[in-house]
C-alpha cells in the first residue's frame, strides 16, 4: 500500500539495470517442471532459465502434483526433455501435510530474498497455505494465470484468498486477473504483463511446406488451427459453426482441431456432421507431445481462439513464437495482447458471424506476411526477458518504485 489506501500497481521499470544489482540474490521457485505436462509446466521451466541467468536458483517441484482420484490422466511425459531442469528438486507432496511443513523449513533453511510460486488453481490452497505460514517470514511472489478456475465450484473463493492472502506481490497477466485479485485481497501490491512467448517449440524449424508434407494437407490450402484441451469455455462450437460461412467464401479452408476432447466427443463430431464441413476439418483428439506442437502451427495460417470466457491463453504466445496471427475473442486478457488488424483480429465473443468475417477478411486480403512482421515487432514485449525484468523490480528492497499503472 502507498499511504493512500489504494493499491500499488507496479510498472517495469529497471533504472538499475538488468542482470547487475541482484546476481547475489537467491530465489526459490515452486511450480510444475518437466516431466510434467502442460503450459504451466512449460512457463516454469523458461522463467526459471531467465532467472537462472540472474540469480542463484533453487527450483522445487512435485514429488506428487494431483493425487489420481481427481486427475485420472497420465501427469508426466518423458517423451521430450527440452524444457528439462538440470537440479530441478521434487519433493513437494501436495496432499501430505508433514512433507509440505518438511518442504517449508527446508526453504526457510536457504534465507532466500524471495520466493515465487505458480498459481492456477485452488486445489493447491492447503498445501501453499501450509507451506508459506510454516517457511516463515520470506518475501512471496505469486504469479497468477488464473486467480480463480475457469470453471467455478463451492468453495474456490475461500480456498483461493486462504492461499493468495499470504504473498506479498502479484504478477497477473490481464487487466481482469487484477480486479479478481483486489476483490480477495484489500490493496495487493502488483505487476499486470503481458503472458511471455512459448518460443520454445522450434525444435526442427520446419517450414510450412514440410509441417503440411507430414500433415497430409494440400499446400495451396488456408489453414485455421484451434489447439488445446477441448473444453465447453474454449467455444469451439462456435468456430464450428462458422465454417459453412467461410468455406462459402473461400473453398480453400481447411480446420485443424487439435486437443483432448472429454466425455462430449461425439456433441462436436454431431456439430460438424450437421454444419455439412466434415470432409474440411481434422480431429486430432489427443494430447500433443511438446515436439509435435511444432508441425501444426508451422502448418497454419491462422490460430482461432473462439473463447466464451478466458484469463490469458499460452495458445496466443505459441502461435506468436511462430510469428502466427490469432483470432480471439473480446474477453478476459485475450484482447490485451492482440493488436486488432495487426497481430490479428479480436471479434465479439458467441458469434461464428465475426468469426468467420475475420478469417474471410484475412485470407482475402493476404495478410499473414505483414501481420507476422507486427508481431516480430513485439518481441521485448512478450519476451521472458521481460519477466525476468517484472521480477527483478520485486526483488528490489527498495518498496514503492514503481507505482505507475503498467498499461501492457
Amino acid at each position: 500500500m502507498n499511504g493512500t489506501g489504494k493499491s500499488i500497481i507496479r510498472v517495469e521499470l529497471f533504472p538499475y539495470g538488468k542482470g547487475v544489482l541482484f546476481m547475489h540474490n537467491k530465489i526459490v521457485l515452486i511450480g510444475p517442471v518437466y516431466p510434467y505436462k502442460g503450459g504451466i509446466s512449460h512457463y516454469t521451466g523458461l522463467i526459471y532459465r531467465e532467472l537462472a541467468k540472474r540469480y542463484d536458483v533453487e527450483m522445487i517441484s512435485y514429488k506428487m502434483q494431483y493425487p489420481k482420484l481427481l486427475f485420472h490422466k497420465e501427469q508426466r511425459d518423458y517423451a521430450n526433455d527440452s524444457f528439462k531442469i538440470e537440479g530441478a528438486e521434487y519433493m513437494l507432496h501436495t496432499a501430505n501435510p508433514f512433507n509440505i511443513i518438511r518442504t517449508a523449513r527446508h526453504i526457510r533453511r536457504q534465507s532466500p530474498d524471495l520466493v515465487v510460486i505458480q498459481w492456477w488453481h485452488p486445489y493447491f490452497a492447503p498445501c501453499y497455505f501450509l507451506l508459506t505460514h510454516f517457511m516463515g517470514r520470506q518475501k512471496i511472489v505469486f504469479i497468477c494465470h488464473n486467480v480463480f478456475p475457469h470453471e467455478r465450484f463451492p468453495m474456490d473463493r475461500f480456498l483461493t484468498k486462504l492461499a493468495l492472502k499470504r504473498g506479498n506481490h502479484y504478477i497477473v497477466h490481464a487487466r481482469e486477473e487484477a480486479g479478481e485479485l483486489e476483490k480477495i485481497k484489500k490493496n495487493p501490491d502488483y505487476v499486470v504483463t503481458p503472458h511471455p512467448t512459448y518460443n520454445a517449440f522450434r525444435f526442427e524449424g520446419m517450414s510450412k511446406a514440410q509441417a503440411r508434407e507430414r500433415l497430409h494437407v494440400e499446400q495451396d490450402e488456408h489453414v485455421l488451427l484451434f489447439f488445446g484441451y477441448v473444453r465447453e469455455y474454449k467455444g469451439l462450437k462456435y468456430l464450428l459453426q462458422a465454417m459453412p460461412a467461410i468455406l462459402q467464401e473461400d473453398s480453400k479452408v481447411r480446420l485443424l482441431v487439435v486437443g483432448e476432447f472429454g466425455s462430449d466427443r461425439e456433441e462436436y463430431q454431431a456439430l460438424i456432421d450437421e454444419s455439412g464441413v466434415g470432409e474440411y476439418v481434422n480431429v486430432v483428439d489427443s494430447y500433443t507431445p511438446d515436439r509435435a506442437v511444432e508441425k501444426y502451427f508451422a502448418a497454419a495460417d491462422l490460430v482461432v481462439l473462439p473463447y466464451i470466457s478466458a484469463t490469458q491463453s499460452g495458445i496466443v504466445q505459441i502461435a506468436y513464437g511462430f510469428t502466427k496471427p490469432v483470432i480471439v475473442t473480446a474477453v478476459g486478457g485475450l484482447p490485451d495482447v492482440v493488436e486488432d488488424g495487426r497481430t490479428g483480429y479480436v471479434v465479439r465473443p458467441k458469434s461464428p458471424e465475426a468469426i468467420a468475417e475475420a478469417a474471410i477478411k484475412f485470407f482475402r486480403e493476404n495478410q499473414a506476411e505483414s501481420m507476422a512482421e507486427n508481431i516480430e515487432k513485439e518481441a521485448y514485449r512478450f519476451s521472458w526477458e521481460r519477466m525476468g525484468d517484472v521480477i527483478e523490480g520485486l526483488s528490489s528492497e527498495k518498496e514503492g518504485r514503481f507505482k505507475v499503472r503498467n498499461t501492457t
